[in-house]
């Protein structure tokens, strides 16, 4: 334990708060500023005319993270909110005859594949178990490494179990060696998109996903995903973290190899230790000088970025038929969106796209007889973001929900907001304005990804969905803790 070393944490989303919290657990005097109103990063809310509309996350997965998470400080999830899990875990629609609703059952999901597919349940037990392995080894060790350097995984247990990870074959090609129907392969690709990629770029390695989303299952806090968010705040305090809100760093100062001081709009706050938890790039690009960045433009135009969004969120006074929480529409060819967010960047033609009406599970989100609902379209980052196109896209979305479900909605829409590339870029610095950070890609796995250390600065370090492990809440969590106790090894 090192007693009160002075630590700023830029930012204050899941990975900045975890740093934080395990910090001031440990002894230091710990800073987090925030250059928003509330902490929460992309996991933000806010109300309007009695909905209360997450911003972001809307998935809650591999539960056994947030146990983790919260047991490093002696608490539970439980202590915090109220977790239900979803049945059905969500629904895929195909077309207005054709859908399929997962159930959280397993006997119930294996009667459905084989429903589907004859032989399917044995090869989902077989597919499952594989999977088992890899979540077990990745999440539980691989991704717990600061991978700083390659030779972190020169173990010889671990590099023998890499070897049965599959780092090097596709998901892609992985998963049709266990099922041949088309709308199987679907259902167990979407997790996938989560990634940042497409199957055929996305290793093997990532089944692990599967695993998590339905052997572990699909949850939901009561109230909303920013319960998670206050929870954390109120366990930071406890730590003793402070908070300073609506504040945007400006400049981090460096004198020789050390960062001395972060410079804000409204004040200059002294550090053994900064942790930058905001937009890396934006951090190396905006808050350092030339001198002291781990990387130039050019190597960030290179990497392959995982997808931005256009988010719709939607308060209508009426219940709406059909819809489950989750709704996936893949009504459309998956392919042809595909190749417009990664391969030939432009507004998609006919976007697949996802829908969530937490109203269905909590009624909490929502006034008496209405519903709550958020529509996402994922699209390539940097597009060109105006309200016309925003619009195109809202009535595109909006006819095929309506064909779906039998009537009108948009009659219905007491209150309607939008956020796109332009609003990641102002609200988070996002690269790009990207949604989800660097896509989970082969030559951007571990310690192939930006540096959780600066190269050049001996006390500064980052975290967060652009460094490892990579994007998503709990890898969020996770990147949190990693940092947090690679400063302790460093200085101690």
């Amino acid at each position: 334990m090192f007693f009160m070393k002075k630590v700023i944490v830029i930012g204050a989303g899941f990975a900045g708060l975890s740093a934080a919290t395990k910090l001031a657990d440990e002894g230091c005097d710990v800073t987090i500023i925030e250059k928003n109103s509330m902490a929460g990063g992309r996991a933000r809310v806010f109300n309007e005319k009695g909905f209360v509309f997450d911003m972001g996350p809307s998935w809650y997965w591999m539960p056994d993270i947030f146990e983790r998470y919260f047991a490093e400080f002696g608490k539970k999830p439980s202590d915090y909110y109220n977790l239900v899990r979803l049945d059905p875990s969500y629904k895929v629609i195909f077309n207005k005859e054709e859908e399929i609703s997962l159930p959280a059952n397993m006997q119930k999901l294996e009667e459905l594949f084989e429903s589907i597919e004859v032989g399917s349940a044995a090869r989902l037990r077989d597919f499952l178990e594989k999977s088992k392995y890899k979540y077990d080894v990745g999440i539980g060790e691989f991704v717990w490494k600061p991978s700083i350097s390659i030779t972190e995984f020169f173990d010889i247990r671990l590099a023998s179990k890499a070897i049965s990870l599959d780092l090097f074959a596709s998901f892609g090609k992985h998963i049709r060696k266990f099922f041949k129907n088309e709308r199987l392969l679907q259902l167990m690709e979407f997790p996938i998109l989560f990634l940042g990629a497409t199957p055929q770029n996305t290793p093997a390695l990532y089944s692990l996903m599967n695993y998590a989303e339905i052997a572990l299952g699909t949850w939901y806090p009561m109230g909303g995903m920013h319960e998670i968010i206050k929870g954390m705040v109120a366990l930071a305090k406890e730590k003793g973290v402070k908070f300073k809100l609506s504040e945007p760093v400006t400049k981090i100062v460096v004198e020789g190899k050390l960062a001395k001081t972060v410079v804000t709009e409204k004040g200059t706050y002294e550090a053994d230790v900064v942790i930058g938890g905001a937009d890396y790039h934006h951090i190396e690009n905006n808050l350092l000088t030339d001198k002291t960045r781990n990387y130039d433009e050019k190597h960030w135009d290179k990497q392959v970025m995982a997808p931005s969004s256009l988010l719709f969120y939607l308060g209508v006074n009426r219940k709406i038929d059909k819809l489950t929480h989750h709704n996936l529409f893949f009504d459309e060819d998956f392919n042809v969106h595909a190749d417009e967010i990664y391969t030939n960047p432009k507004w998609p033609s006919k976007p697949l796209f996802y829908a969530s009406a937490p109203s269905k599970t909590d009624n909490s989100v929502a006034p008496e007889g209405s519903e709550n609902l958020f529509i996402l379209i994922p699209i390539a980052p940097d597009l060109e973001d105006n309200e016309a196109i925003r619009e195109k896209y809202y009535h595109i979305v909006m006819d095929r929900l309506e064909a779906y479900v039998g009537h009108d909605i948009r009659n219905h829409v007491v209150y309607k907001r939008s956020f796109a590339v332009d609003d990641f870029k102002n609200d988070y610095n996002s690269y790009k304005g990207n949604a989800y950070g660097l896509a989970n890609t082969l030559m951007q796995t571990a310690f192939l990804k930006p540096s959780l250390k600066n190269k050049k600065v001996n006390n500064l370090y980052y975290t967060g969905q652009l460094t490892v492990p990579g994007p998503g809440v709990p890898p969020s969590l996770i990147s949190g803790l990693v940092v947090a106790k690679q400063v302790m090894k460093e200085n101690n």
